[in-house]
């Protein structure tokens, strides 16, 4: 590929201008591509095209071309940022219809005729695949659609077709490259294209950034959809544990696993939350961050990167402005010794072979079953499957002995001591805080296919392992092309309010900007 030979090379400067050419790159606009249709898309929330649908200056048919357009310029050509694993062979189909629908008078909701993109561990009773990113269920279909998907048809929202994300949802190794999945391949963020959009909802997020779509799904077991949307520029959010079914998703953990929204607004983000959760849509204030406590959390969550920690320092100014008392600094006591020990690993392995095994056995016409054929097919598939990187975990998690394992449940109680008890909720209370704030993660590092990622920070974990609510929204940006985010977490049944402070520190900062899709950095 392009972008390997490019990384590898000696004589960097010379092909980067080879580059930009393949690519129809100009370095007098790095920040578009000129021949790219509807560049409007990667700006526009979903608020903007629900209002031209709504005047009659869009239909949702035409609106579904336009993205169709745009994945075929961007996604599939140009620089092929492969975030859309498969397109909807009935989404003109679906679009038509609710055209008639409006035309009729009977939209079913705000969000009428908007395309939405669903991770491809989402199952979609139509003629698209359900895979994780591999090829071992590429048989047939899904026979149903999840819960969650099927709420989003009945919002009347187009489902244009399901995103790339990495492998088994970043289950598989030890070492594994966020974005690369067998059936998809590597997934490139649209800000930096050898840069990582990081994982494992790599194409739901790179997607929306792109404006390949207004609104996408995520997953999340930990940072699946806090992490990308950072690296990406987005917002992400996810919800408290339970508050979206799931039914239909492909588990790693129950007791961490949920689809979320991906978005380009906390606004959008709330109203695609609000149908996934089966909720009436909800008004965000964008004054909530007035004389809210807000805990600033420190150690362990920077100090990893002096350039997230500019950025949180830029945040935290924008929290003030927005009228935010901030106790800073604060401290989970516990969050260094849950990073350090393995109970939530451990919990994921129990979870995952009993979970994906009751998973696939109610899936047909696929030629896996068990947790055990999937490792065999890899083995026999290998050099498609495993060209850079193993399945250690499968393979861990194919050993152990289910659900009333003694190491398991010790497990399980540990997580909820150290997350919540002593964790989020003791923090909280100490400092009688409506909510805590620390950096997304670092700036996106380049892409490694054979070493795998490269982790610095994040703050995803407490919440996921929680179950608590977390959302990531743009804050700024290092060396002004990689996008570093600001999340927000706490208590579940502060899941609207959490979403409205993060809407009033995005009024205030509206640090997103769209994609510039630069080749590499160009650094001194």
């Amino acid at each position: 590929m392009l972008l390997a030979y490019l990384y590898c090379a000696k004589n960097w400067v010379p092909l980067c201008q080879v580059a930009a050419r393949i690519l129809d790159y100009d370095p007098e606009h790095p920040d578009m591509f000129p021949r790219a249709p509807h560049p409007e898309l990667a700006d526009a929330t979903a608020g903007d095209l629900r209002s031209r649908l709504e005047s009659g200056e869009l239909t949702a048919r035409r609106l579904t071309e336009m993205h169709l357009e745009r994945i075929e310029a961007i996604d599939r050509a140009g620089p092929q940022l492969r975030a859309v694993l498969e397109l909807n062979p009935d989404a003109l189909a679906i679009a038509d219809r609710l055209d008639q629908e409006r035309r009729s008078g009977r939209p079913r909701g705000p969000l009428h005729g908007l395309p939405v993109l669903v991770k491809d561990n989402l199952d979609t009773g139509d003629r698209m695949l359900t895979t994780a990113g591999s090829l071992a269920l590429t048989g047939a279909p899904a026979a149903a659609d999840a819960l969650a998907v099927e709420r989003l048809r009945d919002a009347g929202l187009v489902l244009l077709g399901k995103t790339n994300l990495s492998e088994w949802a970043n289950f598989r190794s030890t070492r594994s490259c966020s974005g690369w999945s067998a059936r998809g391949r590597q997934t490139l963020n649209p800000h930096v294209l050898d840069r990582s959009p990081a994982g494992s909802s790599s194409g739901s997020a790179v997607a929306v950034a792109a404006g390949l779509a207004p609104l996408a799904v995520g997953t999340e077991t930990d940072g699946s959809i806090i992490s990308p949307s950072s690296f990406c520029g987005v917002v992400g959010f996810k919800p408290a544990l339970g508050s979206v079914s799931q039914a239909g998703i492909i588990p790693i953990a129950a007791s961490q696993d949920t689809a979320g929204p991906q978005a380009r607004s906390v606004a959008d983000a709330a109203l695609l939350f609000a149908v996934l959760a089966g909720w009436e849509p909800f008004e965000l204030d964008p004054h909530a961050l007035r004389a809210r406590r807000v805990g600033v959390l420190r150690e362990p969550f920077t100090g990893y990167s002096e350039h997230t920690d500019r950025v949180y320092a830029q945040a935290l100014d924008g929290l003030r402005e927005a009228g935010a008392e901030l106790v800073d600094p604060v401290s989970i006591e516990t969050a260094a010794e849950l990073r350090s020990s393995e109970v939530e690993l451990t919990i994921m392995l129990h979870e995952f072979k009993v979970g994906l095994n009751a998973y696939l056995a109610a899936r047909t016409g696929i030629e896996v079953r068990s947790l055990a054929d999937v490792i065999s097919f890899n083995l026999r598939r290998a050099a498609e499957e495993m060209p850079y990187f193993r399945q250690e975990r499968l393979e861990k998690a194919e050993a152990t002995v289910g659900l009333e394992a003694e190491e398991y449940l010790a497990a399980v109680a540990r997580a909820r001591e150290l997350a919540r008890t002593r964790g989020i909720d003791a923090t909280l209370e100490r400092h009688r805080l409506d909510v805590l704030v620390a950096p997304s993660g670092a700036p996106a590092p380049v892409i490694d296919r054979i070493d795998g990622d490269r982790f610095l920070g994040g703050a995803s974990q407490p919440a996921a392992v929680a179950g608590y609510p977390n959302i990531t929204v743009p804050a700024g940006f290092a060396f002004d092309a990689l996008p570093v985010g600001l999340s927000f977490f706490g208590r579940p049944e502060r899941e609207r309010e959490i979403l409205a402070m993060a809407f009033a520190f995005e009024q205030v900062t509206r640090a997103r900007r769209p994609p510039g899709y630069l080749p590499t950095l160009d650094l001194p």
